[in-house]
């Protein structure tokens, strides 16, 4: 019997807990199933492709045919070199579905052979997105349900900094915070 190997692709940045749902849910699906962070030189991540790593391993542990890996360029390529027959994708609105489609049929046109499944998030994640996550947090609110606590931990790291900067430019200037 066939082993099937599926790549769920993305920037993962921050990872959320919509990611950790197809992560969970995909790995019972797939027999192996591979979460391909997306080096992409053009995007300016607020993680480090290292910090974004140690993250989703710390997080996807329990799942044992689950691994972590990166790549850069066409996924088409990545899916030859790790011999993936599938490509996971969440779907969260229309909107997501028109790109999503769009991006699975030039894929089936670079790799004929590489299908795509597209699976709806629990309906607790449905309108949760990384940019999102981290606009929430740049602004100070609560994100403890979006993300895992090791998340909330990382990113309340990297934001208090701008937070107090904001903070100590606001009371320079004699604005009430």
């Amino acid at each position: 019997m066939k082993k099937v190997i599926a790549i769920y692709p993305g920037s993962f940045d921050p990872l959320t807990n919509g990611h950790l749902d197809l992560i969970e849910r995909g790995s019972k699906i797939f027999d192996q199933l591979i979460v391909g962070i997306l080096r992409n030189p053009e995007k300016d991540p607020l993680f480090s492709l290292g910090e974004r790593r140690e993250m989703l391993e710390a997080m996807t542990e329990q799942w044992k045919n689950v691994r972590v890996d990166s790549f850069e360029g066409l996924m088409v390529d990545y899916a030859v070199k790790v011999r993936a027959s599938a490509v996971l994708r969440g779907i969260r609105a229309i909107s997501d579905y028109e790109y999503e489609l769009q991006m699975a049929l030039m894929n089936r046109k670079l790799s004929p052979n590489l299908e795509t499944v597209f699976m709806m998030p629990a309906e607790a994640y449905s309108y949760l997105s990384s940019r999102l996550v981290r606009e929430v947090a740049q602004l100070g609110g609560n994100i403890s349900r979006l993300v895992p606590e090791l998340v909330e931990q990382k990113l309340r790291e990297k934001m208090d900094p701008a937070i107090k900067l904001r903070d100590v430019r606001k009371t320079r200037t004699g604005k009430k915070q």
